[in-house]
């Protein structure tokens, strides 16, 4: 491996470092999900029973029984009770963007390293490819070992470079898709903690 990398020169480590970078967020991005994720029906179903009881104790414990991004907006919701309608929609609506906005996080750099890998390989071969004719030149013998010799060194960082960016564009497509669910989540308790103040309120302004 190492030496891989010593004949792909300076960009291969640029390449490996971007790898490096991405899987970090990967595995960062994954634990944060698995944490920000609850099944909403349970949840709901749960807080329903709790505020249908009158048992502020218990509404409590089933908002903190979690820190998924669902039990965050709940108990947002749930802190700022006694407002009226109009103002608890602006609040969890607000609430909704943030939570979004946490599940986004660092997910640009898969992004980025997905179009910068393969470019950035292409730039190495052409530099090796580039070094090659320059040496061969100045050397005044052109054989065909040569050449074929250097073009293949030279490909090591574009090889490099789609081994790494297929895969990043591949698992930022599947959290994006993910992202796009875990909205339509929180949209759905949102619109469903609003409608349960509206009721247990009275308050018809929403």
């Amino acid at each position: 491996m190492l030496e891989y990398m010593h004949q792909g020169g300076y960009i291969m480590w640029v390449i490996a470092a971007m790898s490096v970078a991405a899987l970090a967020v990967v595995i960062e991005r994954l634990f944060f999900f698995h944490k920000a994720s609850t099944d909403p029906e349970v949840l709901e179903t749960r807080f329903g029973e709790a505020l249908a009881s009158g048992n502020e104790e218990n509404a409590r414990k089933v908002l903190s029984s979690s820190k998924s991004s669902l039990n965050r907006i709940f108990t947002t919701a749930y802190v700022h009770w006694g407002i009226d309608g109009e103002n608890m929609k602006l609040l969890v609506e607000q609430q909704v963007r943030r939570e979004i906005y946490r599940w986004e996080k660092n997910l640009w750099l898969l992004e980025l390293v997905g179009k910068l890998a393969p470019l950035l390989g292409l730039l190495g071969t052409v530099l090796g490819m580039v070094e090659m004719f320059h040496s061969l030149h100045a050397g005044g013998q052109i054989t065909g070992s040569a050449v074929t010799g250097g073009i293949w060194k030279a490909l090591f960082t574009t090889v490099a470079g789609l081994t790494v960016a297929i895969p990043v564009i591949f698992i930022h497509g599947l959290l994006v898709s993910q992202i796009d669910k875990e909205e339509e989540t929180l949209n759905r308790g949102a619109d469903y903690i609003i409608t349960e103040h509206m009721m247990r309120s009275g308050n018809s302004n929403v």
